[in-house]
């Protein structure tokens, strides 16, 4: 349950008009939230606020904010179309749901709407002298926090869409994204065995990747069928109707009936791949980011050896050992799941960058250092891959690198690759 409401949330975070709503229906609420003053006994107490300043303040604040809530939608559109460009248009669903352009955005349309409510019924005579004070400090109150929001969200959106900035949240989405699934290699399941002759496949019918596989119902569903379930298509994967999502086996060795199109729901596939559980689409949108600084068009290396030293902190928290309290049990015995394969993930981060990166000897001689420095880790699998992609790269920058002091100088650095 827990992980469903993370995976609910983090798409209602992507929508820019969630937070914006909620806000309106905040600042009408707290506008006739001040009549409620006017019930109690604290009228005698407070000092007596004349309906033309609370009308003076209120009309300052709607006629302001709407010009400042239009300037703050076209500085996001601005930010959100330099990111695309910039970096890469897979990067923009982590940059519209940054939440201090979203807080600032709502923060702007909610005062603006409390404005237009209690002005109009202010000028109505639907407070009394308790009801007044009430509406004067909220007002006070939310220009104060208009102030506040003003000036964060004017540092924020300085960098919002800049390459840096959109660089950091890839790098910090793919990191959840890989801690999830180190806490849990197999989603909850067991391991994945060798397939056995008799499994019946299922298939779905939607045409698009693989968004998150809810491996609680396949329990539910293995349990009800008595049989296994081994999943074919992790996060990622891009199915079509002739792709198979799952395998099903019975424990008594024949199948019975059952309901394919119940399995096949437990797989939610949409158009776009997306960071929550799929840690390789982060790497690969790292490497894009990486690829595209590298095109003759921008020709940004800078940027690329950034990416390469993003890419080496990834991995190495990825080849830290975990705590018991992180670990995840595998609580559906009845679901067997494979593990992400470290060579993929390898793949996906580092090949395009050695391909575009091959005629460029600061990014050819960097990936280098960065195989050596992931080689030098105790994990075995991570220096085979390591010096594996080692080897792809020297070879790429053999063919690419027409100065022999150049290929000279990442052969030395490539060495390590041929030690044991």
């Amino acid at each position: 349950m827990g992980d469903r409401l993370k995976f609910f949330l983090n798409r209602i975070s992507e929508r820019l008009w969630v937070k914006p709503l909620a806000m309106c229906l905040l600042s009408i609420a707290a506008a006739f939230l001040a009549k409620t003053a006017d019930n109690t006994d604290i009228g005698q107490f407070v000092p007596e606020i004349t309906p033309d300043s609370i009308e003076t303040l209120l009309t300052i604040i709607s006629a302001s904010m709407l010009v400042i809530a239009t300037f703050a939608v076209a500085s996001m559109v601005s930010a959100y179309a330099s990111a695309s460009t910039t970096a890469t248009p897979r990067s923009f669903p982590l940059v519209i749901s940054d939440d201090v352009s979203q807080n600032a955005l709502s923060t702007f349309i909610g005062a603006f709407i409390f404005s237009i409510v209690a002005l109009i019924a202010l000028q109505n005579g639907f407070y009394d002298k308790a009801g007044r004070f009430g509406l004067f400090a909220l007002t006070l109150v939310v220009f104060a926090m208009v102030i506040l929001t003003f000036v964060r969200w004017v540092d924020r959106i300085a960098r919002l869409g800049r390459l840096g900035g959109t660089i950091d949240k890839v790098e910090t989405a793919t990191a959840a994204a890989l801690q999830q699934r180190r806490c849990a290699p197999t989603l909850g399941g067991v391991p994945a065995g060798p397939r056995q002759d008799g499994d019946r496949a299922i298939y779905g019918r939607t045409i698009g990747y693989v968004q998150r596989v809810d491996v609680t119902a396949l329990q539910t569903y293995a349990e009800k069928y008595g049989g296994r379930i081994t999943v074919a298509a992790l996060p990622g994967t891009f199915v079509a109707p002739g792709r198979v999502l799952a395998y099903v086996t019975a424990d008594s060795g024949v199948l019975t009936d059952i309901d394919t199109s119940q399995i096949a729901q437990a797989f939610l596939i949409g158009d776009d791949r997306i960071f929550d559980e799929d840690p390789r689409f982060g790497l690969i949108v790292l490497s894009e980011i990486a690829s595209r600084a590298l095109s003759p068009a921008v020709n940004d290396p800078g940027t690329a050896i950034d990416i390469i030293g993003t890419l080496v902190r990834l991995f190495a928290g990825w080849s830290e050992p975990l705590k018991e309290s992180d670990t995840r049990p595998c609580e559906c015995d009845r679901v067997e799941v494979p593990e992400i394969s470290l060579r993929d993930m390898f793949d996906d981060a580092f090949t395009a960058i050695a391909r575009d990166g091959a005629g460029t000897i600061e990014v050819a001689g960097r990936l280098q250092k960065a195989f050596e420095s992931l080689a030098s880790i105790e994990h075995a699998m991570m220096r085979s891959v390591a010096r594996y992609h080692a080897g792809l790269a020297l070879a790429r920058a053999e063919k690419a690198l027409d100065l022999p002091e150049d290929l000279d100088v990442v052969r030395k650095l490539a060495k390590f690759a041929n030690l044991g």
